[in-house]
C-alpha cells in the first residue's frame, strides 16, 4: 500500500484506559456531581432536594444588559476611560488579577468589614479555580498537606485530588470545626513527618452540614492557626443567608496576624452563570509582593484571565446596590428563610421526635442545606430507588466524608423549591423511609 493510501485509510482511535490517565479520574469526589446530574436528568419529574443551586425566581434577562450598561458608565464616569479603552476593557484579554477588584474590595468593606487592597484580590472563574490555585501554590512536594473539616465540600477534596494534595480530615461537630481538634490534627501530621500548610473551613452554614461556628470558636481558631503556623482558607458563600438575626464576623475581619486567605463567590448571592469568584491573599512574600501575585502567576498559565464580560455583569450588579451583596440578595435570603422553616416543620410533622422512625436532623440557622439521618444505608442504590419509585432526590452524605462516614445520612437542599414542593418531597421521602425501614 502506498503512503498516500495509508494516509487515506480509516484508523481506529486509540483505546484509552483510566489506568493510563490521572488517578483523580477514578476518585469518587470527581464523580459525585456527575452522578447527581445524571439521576436528575433521568427523573425530571422528581422533587429534587439534591442540587445546591440558588433560587431562580428573580432572574431577569434584561438585568444582564442593565448591569453591563451600569458597569460601562462606571468605566467612563468613575474611572475616566475613553471609548476606546472601555471597548478594550470589555472585549479584550484583561489583567490576570481581574478588572472589578476595586468593587470587590468595596463590597467586602460594606458587607463584611474586611479592609483589603485591590492588589491582594485575584478574580477567579468561580471559587473552584481559587481552590485549585491555592492548593497548587501551597503544595511543594508530597510532605505538604492541608486539613479540612469533615464532612466537607466535595469541590475542595476534588481540587486537592487534582493537585495531588493530601487532605487530613478534622471531625466537625454541630457547632462547626473544633479549634482544639485542629491543633491536635496539626500535631499528628507533624509527628508523621508531614508539613501541614493550611486548613479549609466554612464558618457560616457549611456545605453540607449547615453548621455555624460561634464567635468564641472563631477567635480560638485564629489563635490555633497562629500558634500552629498554618493558614486558614476561609470559604464564605452562605453567610448572607442567615435566619434574620444577623451575621457573625468573618475570620478574615477578625484576623490580625495575616493567617486567613479568604475565598468568595458571586455564584450563590448573584448568579452562578457568571462564574465569578475571588480570593483575597494579602500575605507578604519574602522575595517581594503578595501571595496574590504568586496565585496570579499560576492563573496566567491556567485560565489566563477571568471573563471580562462576566466580571462586568457582576460589577454592574454591585454598583446598582452600592456594592452591598446583602442588599442585592435580600429577596433570595427571605426565600431561603421561608423554605428552611417549611423544611424543618415538615420533618417534625412527618417524623415526630418521640416516635420510632429512626429519623433525625440538624437545625441550621441559615444557609441552603440540612442533614437528615435515616435508618438505612443512604447510598447510590437507595438514591436510585428513591428517584425511580418515590420521585424524590437528595444527596448521599458519604460523598462529603471522603469515604470515612455518612452512610446513614442524606443532605437536603431547599433553595430552589416552593413550600408546596417541599411538602410533596417530604411526603415522598417519608414513603421511602417506611419502605426501606421495613426491609431492614
Amino acid at each position: 500500500m502506498t503512503s498516500a493510501a495509508l494516509l487515506d485509510s480509516p484508523r481506529a482511535a486509540p483505546l484509552l484506559a483510566t489506568s493510563d490517565l490521572h488517578a483523580s479520574l477514578t476518585d469518587p469526589a470527581l464523580t459525585s456531581m456527575t452522578l447527581l446530574n445524571e439521576i436528575t436528568g433521568d427523573h425530571p419529574d422528581a422533587v429534587s432536594f439534591a442540587a445546591g443551586r440558588p433560587y431562580e425566581g428573580h432572574y431577569r434577562t434584561e438585568a444582564l444588559h442593565r448591569h453591563l450598561r451600569r458597569y460601562t458608565r462606571y468605566l467612563e464616569q468613575e474611572r475616566g476611560l475613553d471609548e476606546e479603552r472601555v471597548r478594550r476593557t470589555l472585549f479584550q484579554y484583561g489583567p490576570t488579577k481581574g478588572i472589578i477588584n476595586e468593587l470587590v474590595v468595596r463590597q467586602l468593606l460594606a458587607d463584611e468589614s474586611i479592609t483589603a487592597d485591590p492588589e491582594a484580590v485575584v478574580v477567579t472563574t468561580g471559587c473552584q479555580e481559587a481552590m485549585v490555585l491555592l492548593l497548587r501554590a501551597l503544595r511543594r512536594d508530597a510532605q505538604d498537606v492541608v486539613l479540612a473539616a469533615v464532612p466537607t465540600y466535595v469541590g475542595f477534596t476534588g481540587a486537592a485530588r487534582l493537585t495531588e494534595t493530601a487532605v487530613r480530615l478534622v471531625p466537625e461537630g454541630a457547632d462547626g470545626l473544633d479549634p482544639e481538634e485542629l491543633a491536635r490534627a496539626v500535631a499528628r501530621a507533624r509527628a508523621d513527618g508531614l508539613r501541614p500548610r493550611a486548613c479549609y473551613v466554612i464558618p457560616d452554614f457549611a456545605n453540607p452540614g449547615g453548621s455555624r461556628m460561634s464567635l468564641d470558636d472563631r477567635r480560638r481558631l485564629l489563635r490555633v492557626a497562629e500558634e500552629a503556623d498554618i493558614l486558614l482558607i476561609e470559604d464564605n458563600p452562605y453567610s448572607m443567608f442567615h435566619d434574620g438575626q444577623g451575621r457573625l464576623p468573618t475570620l478574615k475581619s477578625l484576623d490580625t496576624a495575616g493567617r486567613v486567605v479568604y475565598i468568595g463567590s458571586y455564584a450563590k448571592t448573584a448568579y452562578p452563570g457568571a462564574r465569578i469568584g475571588y480570593v483575597i491573599a494579602d500575605q507578604p512574600v519574602a522575595q517581594g509582593g503578595l501571595f496574590a501575585d504568586q496565585l496570579a502567576k499560576l492563573k496566567s498559565m491556567f485560565t489566563l484571565n477571568t471573563s471580562a464580560l462576566s466580571q462586568a455583569a457582576i460589577g454592574g450588579l454591585l454598583l446598582e446596590h452600592d456594592c452591598s451583596m446583602e442588599r442585592a440578595c435580600a429577596r433570595e435570603a427571605a426565600v431561603y428563610r421561608r423554605n428552611l422553616r417549611a423544611l424543618l416543620d415538615g420533618l417534625a410533622a412527618r417524623f415526630p421526635r418521640d416516635g420510632d422512625s429512626g429519623v433525625s436532623w440538624n437545625v441550621p440557622a441559615g444557609g441552603l442545606f440540612a442533614v437528615v439521618s435515616v435508618p438505612f444505608v443512604a447510598d447510590e442504590q437507595a438514591l436510585e430507588e428513591s428517584a425511580r419509585r418515590f420521585g424524590v432526590l437528595w444527596t448521599p452524605m458519604h460523598h462529603f466524608y471522603a469515604g470515612t462516614g455518612g452512610l446513614h445520612q442524606l443532605r437536603l437542599s431547599y433553595s430552589v423549591l416552593t413550600p408546596q414542593e417541599i411538602a410533596v418531597g417530604l411526603d415522598r421521602l417519608a414513603a421511602l423511609v417506611e419502605a426501606r425501614s421495613g426491609r431492614a
